[in-house]
Formats: structure tokens, C-alpha cells, sequence
């Protein structure tokens, strides 16, 4: 494009007017200064002037006849060298084309573009300069032939205090702390930021933008903000402070938090709304997910249903654009050319997008009873990515009764001792829940340490099912059958604590390493584990045996728990400290006292008698937590006594053939009677 072309109005004609008429233009765009005028000059003087400028009357000026050259400064100055060193006279002439000062200014910027690159700061003040002039963004970005959004950052640039306008211009502030220090419109607070950050790392893009936006939510991070959207938010009466200089479009910056949060919420209700009509006895919604709170609650049983010939359809295309998008994924993972970190945020959105599509459509098919729903509910909440999950079938253990053992039989011995007064124990049966939650934490840490010795736990577990003949009377028919749950839900209900233990922390971080590790659909997980080596197949073996493990019981007695711990030689006090909301606050004073006698002295064991029960409990904590005591519970490492069921041979060879008999009786006798006493896992 040529600056004649550029112009709005060219009916003008080249003209020849003396030196002594010209001078330099305030509507000239270019403020820094020109280089290699000595060789223009030289070229000038030996050529004569090829190229014209552009000028325009000097109003005000206080001669009529004098002309401002909006475009041609480099021409000008070396005219003025030629003056200077007597090789040319004033009345030199010079071809010129005259316009409007309204066209001035577009002139002189077409005109700097084309030639010597122009400053940054300088092309940005003159964008400005055009629109107070009363140009629109849109005819800016026609006259030059380039997008919008080139234009409103330009403008945003310009509206750089003057002072940090000239560092740019003289290479003091890059243009990348430019773009930062903009996201503040006022003059001050860009002067303000800058000068403060008196260190060169402060000065850096990143830690400019963060002075400036520090009490406010970065859209492109924020799950509410996805979640509700700028558009509703400023609807909303919400300011954004908007990064024009990002290709994001949920880049900027939210500076009502709480609007946005109310927001959020006021969706979530009118979602949990929709859901309770279900049928469910209560709903409740939450703005993050917590997996503590949600692990708390107990669940109903579900069911799949078939689903429609339509939905058949209809899942089968969101789990073909699933299928297609991980694959276009994979295709650029494989792909050895340089990385485009532009195209990889792309896909790998499109691939979790259409993941969490076909997700959400396949959770239709889930089913509950109707009646059991009136005893549970559900919580709405979002994910990391602003997406609304729900999850349906839970039930508050404070709603629902405690574990109650099955009436036993009239007559059987159970009955007759339920009969008998019973003594109390040393600890109940919410407390034994509490200390055994946390015994059971600290074996399985161990034992995922041990991949050898959870080979041999699991073993021993599969064995007498394998071996039934050999171990057992009853006959499972199923080829193969190992029936696993883990304890996670149950560790954290029985100990509200739970989340600030030393092997529940080292578990949970455990269980993020595998989780990271491991392919996200599970028709990929045979042929992934196949693919492993053979340390991470046997540590993440040795990982998922130990979260089976459930040595939780609401007494204190022997437990098979301890075999497993007695192997390992686990030493509990390094995974559980005495603390007044984990022990003191559950039991008597007198039983604080008791334990602060034996463990640290009987002095001040009397003081602790003289306080209150909550008192006393704190006091108790500051003195023990560091002991290495151990209440009873977890100081029993004894084994449930070893029960044979079914005929043995070499007890037949041993003993003689009646002994075998009256052995199988006793078995049978003992094995009823501990399969009512023990408690279900």
C-alpha cells in the first residue's frame, strides 16, 4: 500500500515549493529519532528528491504560507544537513503533496509503517491521535488493512502514562511490561507499580501484572468464573479488568469476588433444585469439590439400566467424538515436529470436553429405588474446570442407624450371654472405631512399602478360595472370584481426624501418584500394566493390596489386623500421638488422669483432677502428644486364635480318626460362633 493510496482524498497534485516553507509537523506520528540521515542526505544531493512529501497548512502558525511535512521526516532532515553544510539554498524546491490535516495524520502513520519501522509507542499514540480525531476502531483497522483487535491493543498501549509512553520509547520498558502495566487504566497506578518495583525481578511481566491484580480472580484460573461467565457476571454489575493482549477468551481479571461467588451459587441452587425433584430426601450444592466431606457420607445401592435405541444412538456418537478427539490428541503426542503449545491447549480441551460429555450422558443410565432415595440425597458442585458434577445415592451417617448385629438365634450362646449383664469397656465402640481407623492407616502405608510381603498377604487371602478343598467344606461357584473393597471411605468416617495423620497424608499422596500414572479409560489398563516394568507393577500391586486392608473393629480384641502389623513390625506411636480432639476429648477425666499418672507423673496427674473435662483434655495433649504413648487398642497386637474348618487329613494321622471327627465338630462349633461376634468389614 502507498501512502496516495492510503489517503482518503488524492485529487491533489504533486507541487514544488521552496525549503524555506517547510516545518516539521506536530501531526507527525514519528517522536523518536531518525538515523542514517548523512547517507539520505548524500543520496538527495546527488539524485534530487525521487520521493515527495506530505505536508499540509500550518493554521495558527503565524505565517500562511509555511507547511507542516506530516510525512517525510527523514527527507526533511537531510534537507536540513544540505542547508547546514552549504550544498543547497533555502529556496531549494522540494515536491510536496498537500492535504487536510484531518488526513495528516493517517498519512504520516501509512507512511512511517511503510518505511523505517516506527517505534511501537510512537505507532500506538498515533492510533490514539486518529481516534480523538473521531476515527472508529473499525475504520482505523480498514485503512490499514489489519484485524480490530490490533487497533484496541495499540490503544491500550497509548494509554501508558506519558512518562513510561517515553521509557518505551527509549528501550527502557519493553514492550511485554507494557501490556502488563496496562491492565491498570488510571496513570497513577501504572506509575505507581513501576517505580515500586524497585528490583529487577519485580519488574518482570508476571510480577507487574500480579501487583496490579492482586486482590482480583484471573478469569482463565478460576472455576466460578467458567462456571458463570464474564458475560453474566457484567451483566451482573461485575468489572473485569480485561487482558486484551491474551488470545484467551476468558482472559481477564474479575475484581468482585463475592458477586461472582453469589453468582455461582444462586445457578447451583436453582441446579440443585432440579435434582432433588428427583426424589431425593435433600440436595445440597458446593461451589468446589471436597472429597473429605463427600467420603463422610454413606451410599445407597444403584443400578444400570438398558438404555433406549436412541440413546444407544446418541451415547454411541459422543463416545465416537470422545474416541476421535483422544485420538487427534494422541496423533499430536507421536508427532516429533516442534511443539505448539497453542494446539495442544486445543486438543487437549476438546478431549476432556468431549470425555466429560459422554460421561455425563452415560450417568442417565444410572438408577436408583425410590424408596431408598427418600433416605438419601445428593450433592451438586463443580469441578476444576467450572463443569457441574453431581453425585447422587449418599447418605449422612448421623441419619442413619449405628451397625447392629443380627439378632441371633434363640437358644445359641450369643443370645444367652446378650442376656448377661456386660461389663463396660475400657473404650466404646465409636472410640475403638476411631483408634483402629487409625491403626489400620498406618499398616497399609507399611505395607505399601512392602511389595514382597503384600504378595504374600494377598496370597494367603486367595489360597483357602483356590484351595477350597483343602481349607474349606463350602464349594464357590465361580472359577475365579476375589471380592475387594477398599477401607478409604471407612478410614475417614470412623476418624474425623483422619485427614491429619502422618499415614493418611502419606497414602493419599501415594494413591496421586498412582492416579497420575495410571490410563483414564479401563479398557487401556491391561495393556498398560502389560507395558510396565516390573518395579511399577509390583509397587502399585503392593499399593492396591494395602488399601484392602480393614482392620477396623468397634472392640478391643484380637484382630487379624495385627498379623499383618506384627509382620511389618509397624510401631504405631510413630503414625498416632495422644491429642485431645483424637483421644482425651472421647474419654472420662478420671481416665485423662489415669493415663497422664502412668505416662508422665502422678503430680501432675493430681493438677489435671482440678481443672474441667476440656481443660484437663488440653492439658493432657501439651504433656502426652510427644510420649509415644498407646491406649490399650493399639497397644493389643494379639492374632484371633487359629480356627480349622473342614476334614484335614493330617490331623486324621495325627490324632486317629475319631480325634478328626470331634476336631471337625469343635470347628464348626467355634467357627458359628465367631461368625456372629465378628463384625462385618
Amino acid at each position: 500500500m502507498s501512502k496516495i493510496e492510503a489517503t482518503e482524498a488524492v485529487a491533489q497534485r504533486i507541487e514544488y515549493v521552496a525549503f524555506s516553507r517547510l516545518m516539521p509537523s506536530p501531526l507527525n506520528v514519528r517522536k523518536k529519532s531518525t538515523s542514517g540521515i548523512e547517507a539520505l542526505a548524500q543520496t538527495i544531493h546527488e539524485r534530487g528528491m525521487i520521493q515527495n512529501l506530505v505536508v499540509h497548512d500550518m493554521k495558527g502558525s503565524g505565517n500562511a504560507s509555511r507547511l507542516g511535512v506530516c510525512a517525510g521526516q527523514r527527507r526533511l532532515a537531510a534537507l536540513d544537513l544540505l542547508i547546514e553544510q552549504g550544498r543547497i539554498t533555502k529556496d531549494y524546491q522540494v515536491p510536496v503533496l498537500i492535504v487536510s490535516e484531518g488526513e495528516a495524520l493517517a498519512a504520516s502513520l501509512i507512511e512511517n509503517r511503510e518505511r523505517e519501522d516506527m517505534h511501537i509507542a510512537d505507532e500506538c499514540v498515533a492510533f490514539r491521535l486518529l481516534t480523538e480525531e473521531g476515527r472508529s476502531v473499525a475504520h482505523i483497522a480498514a485503512l490499514f488493512k489489519i484485524p480490530e483487535v490490533v487497533v484496541r491493543r495499540a490503544l491500550k498501549i497509548a494509554n501508558l502514562a506519558p512518562a513510561l509512553l517515553d521509557l518505551l520509547r527509549e528501550d527502557r520498558l519493553d514492550f511485554e511490561q507494557a501490556k502488563a502495566l496496562v491492565l491498570a487504566d488510571d496513570h497513577a497506578t501504572q506509575e505507581r507499580v513501576w517505580h515500586e518495583a524497585v528490583n529487577a525481578w519485580q519488574r518482570r511481566p508476571a510480577e507487574l501484572r500480579a501487583a496490579i491484580t492482586r486482590e482480583e480472580i484471573d478469569a482463565r484460573d478460576s472455576a466460578l468464573a467458567r462456571f458463570v461467565g464474564l458475560d453474566a457476571y457484567e451483566a451482573a454489575g461485575g468489572r473485569v479488568r480485561r487482558d486484551l493482549f491474551s488470545a484467551d477468551e476468558h482472559a481477564g481479571y474479575i475484581e468482585d469476588a463475592e458477586l461472582l461467588h453469589r453468582l455461582a451459587t444462586e445457578r447451583l441452587i436453582a441446579l440443585s433444585q432440579t435434582v432433588a425433584a428427583e426424589g431425593w430426601q435433600w440436595t445440597e450444592c458446593r461451589t468446589r469439590y471436597d472429597a473429605m466431606e463427600i467420603m463422610r457420607h454413606g451410599r445407597i445401592a444403584s443400578t444400570t439400566r438398558k438404555p433406549t435405541k436412541k440413546e444407544e444412538s446418541e451415547l454411541a456418537e459422543l463416545s465416537a467424538a470422545r474416541d476421535a478427539a483422544q485420538a487427534e490428541l494422541d496423533a499430536y503426542y507421536d508427532d516429533d515436529s516442534e511443539p505448539d503449545e497453542t494446539l495442544q491447549e486445543r486438543l487437549e480441551g476438546t478431549a476432556t470436553a468431549a470425555t466429560y460429555a459422554a460421561d455425563q450422558y452415560a450417568e442417565r443410565f444410572e438408577t436408583f429405588d425410590p424408596e431408598a432415595m427418600k433416605q438419601a440425597g445428593a450433592f451438586v458442585y463443580l469441578d476444576d474446570e467450572g463443569r457441574v458434577c453431581i453425585e447422587r445415592g449418599l447418605v449422612r451417617r448421623e441419619a442413619t442407624p449405628g451397625a447392629q448385629a443380627s439378632a441371633p438365634p434363640v437358644g445359641s450362646a450369643m443370645a444367652n450371654a446378650a442376656r448377661a449383664p456386660k461389663e463396660r469397656p475400657l473404650h466404646g465402640e465409636k472410640l475403638c472405631r476411631r483408634l483402629t481407623a487409625h491403626r489400620t492407616a498406618a499398616v497399609q502405608i507399611e505395607l505399601a512399602q512392602q511389595p514382597g510381603v503384600a504378595l504374600a498377604v494377598l496370597m494367603q487371602r486367595m489360597i483357602p478360595v483356590v484351595f477350597d478343598d483343602v481349607y474349606a467344606r463350602s464349594y464357590i461357584d465361580h472359577a475365579v472370584k476375589i471380592e475387594l473393597h477398599t477401607s478409604r471411605d471407612a478410614l475417614v468416617s470412623n476418624a474425623d481426624d483422619m485427614a491429619g495423620s502422618v499415614a493418611w497424608k502419606a497414602l493419599e499422596g501415594e494413591r496421586a501418584k498412582w492416579a497420575r500414572m495410571l490410563p483414564r479409560r479401563a479398557e487401556e489398563l491391561l495393556p498398560w500394566l502389560l507395558e510396565q516394568g516390573e518395579d511399577v507393577t509390583s509397587n502399585l500391586f503392593a499399593f492396591c493390596v494395602a488399601a484392602t486392608v480393614d482392620g477396623i473393629s468397634s472392640a478391643d480384641r484380637p484382630h487379624a489386623v495385627n498379623e499383618v502389623a506384627n509382620t511389618l513390625a509397624v510401631d504405631l506411636s510413630r503414625y498416632w500421638k495422644p491429642t485431645r480432639g483424637g483421644y482425651f476429648a472421647h474419654v472420662a477425666k478420671d481416665r485423662i488422669a489415669a493415663v497422664v499418672s502412668e505416662s508422665v507423673s502422678p503430680q501432675v496427674a493430681g493438677e489435671l483432677r482440678g481443672m474441667k473435662k476440656d481443660d484437663a483434655a488440653a492439658a493432657a495433649e501439651l504433656r502426652m502428644t510427644d510420649s509415644g504413648w498407646l491406649p490399650e487398642v493399639l497397644r493389643n497386637r494379639e492374632v484371633p486364635e487359629r480356627v480349622t474348618y473342614g476334614y484335614r487329613e493330617d490331623a486324621d494321622e495325627e490324632n486317629g480318626a475319631d480325634a478328626g471327627t470331634e476336631a471337625d465338630e469343635l470347628s464348626e462349633t467355634q467357627a458359628g460362633s465367631n461368625e456372629e461376634d465378628d463384625e462385618p468389614h
